[in-house]
């Protein structure tokens, strides 16, 4: 099973994607886990991107979709995928889409953890994290017994700087803004799959099961 996985942040997609994982027994491929593979191995992308990365600047396209490109061929993820992070772009899922023809494959199906924005701020904004341990806690389920004070350790816990509602928000804004045309171009191919984010982790698991095997 090929699949690229959708998600804001927040919406809960890390916790999906491992349970994705377990169930259809997929590579869960993040662009972060790829990029760092290919530099470290010093593959012909990979020094490419990190003559970028050296130099301060964003990786451009070309790159990134050599980067995919070069991991899609590796024998383990000849028997199937799951791409997290990847593509961001339209232009990326185009070139995705060639790549994987250029080996007889195709995508089986583009999964959505799909969370109003409303609640993905409010989620987001309540996440806390203590200063010593660093554990993190979440207000909404997770607060720490003394208001804070970390359970763990009796450090201070406190709002990091890029959890405030303005950062969220404009956190929030890129995301839409590079996914709704990604949204567009997977449901005019007619893959997307888009499963309701908002309920408990089992219920949205048991949604994405009922969309990729119905």
């Amino acid at each position: 099973m090929n699949i690229v996985l959708l998600g804001a942040p927040g919406a809960g997609k890390g916790t999906q994607a491992a349970k994705m994982v377990e169930r259809y027994s997929v590579p869960h491929v993040s662009t972060g886990d790829i990029f760092r593979a290919a530099v470290k191995a010093g593959t012909p992308m990979g020094i490419e991107a990190k003559r970028y990365m050296d130099g301060g600047k964003l990786v451009p396209d070309e790159v990134v979709i050599g980067i995919v490109a070069e991991a899609l061929a590796t024998p383990e993820l000849a028997e199937g995928f799951m791409l997290d992070g990847f593509p961001r772009t339209v232009v990326q899922a185009d070139a995705l889409d060639r790549v994987l023809a250029q080996s007889g494959r195709k995508l089986d199906a583009v999964v959505l953890i799909d969370v109003p924005r409303e609640q993905l701020l409010e989620r987001l904004t309540a996440r806390r994290q203590c200063r010593s341990c660093q554990r993190i806690y979440n207000v909404l389920w997770d607060a720490p017994s003394a208001e804070a004070l970390c359970d763990t350790c009796g450090g201070e816990v406190y709002q990091r700087e890029d959890d405030n509602e303005e950062t969220v928000s404009s956190r929030l804004d890129v995301y839409e803004s590079q996914t709704q045309p990604l949204i567009d171009y997977y449901s005019a191919q007619g893959v997307l799959r888009a499963v309701d984010g908002t309920k408990s982790p089992v219920e949205v698991f048991t949604a994405v099961v009922a969309t990729l095997e119905a």
